[in-house]
């Protein structure tokens, strides 16, 4: 640890004084926990886990990504990705494809029975989107959203 790494680490405020109510890793996290929890029943009807339902939502906009790239997207481990993908797969809900500039990659692509899967989820999920901003103005949500845009380009490790 250098000494600008000590300084910075002793300056900063410690949990306690901050509060989790006011720790914004904590505060998205606890927000996406509750998002995906709303989500958990319509999910268990349609047969999908959350990475089958983040991978099928990236599908529904992102034709043709490669796998590796889905799973940034999708923000799942590339190792359960693969897993949930096999199962997607064996349940007509996508298709795998080799990439036609590179033998040893893959795309994953929709199909019509995936897309039709989606498309009952989808309304749960904007529902669900809905209710957090309940009683949020459109600009400070318009702001929001910016500002966390801002935050995942601070700290984003790829270019997507």
């Amino acid at each position: 640890m250098t000494q600008d790494d000590h300084s910075q680490t002793a300056a900063a405020p410690r949990l306690g004084e901050i509060g989790l109510a006011n720790f914004a890793p904590y505060l998205m996290n606890r927000i996406m926990g509750r998002y995906n929890a709303s989500l958990r029943d319509e999910m268990a009807r349609l047969g999908l886990s959350t990475p089958k339902m983040r991978a099928l939502a990236v599908l529904s906009v992102i034709d043709g990504p490669l796998i590796r790239e889905l799973a940034i997207y999708a923000v799942v481990e590339q190792s359960t990705l693969s897993r949930a993908l096999d199962q997607l797969v064996g349940d007509g809900l996508i298709r795998r494809a080799q990439d036609s500039s590179d033998s040893r990659a893959t795309r994953v692509y929709l199909t019509e029975a995936g897309r039709a899967s989606f498309d009952r989820l989808w309304p749960h999920m904007a529902a669900a989107e809905a209710e957090m901003f309940r009683g949020v103005p459109d600009e400070d949500k318009r702001v929001f959203v910016g500002t966390l845009q801002r935050v995942l380009k601070n700290i984003r490790k790829h270019e997507i």
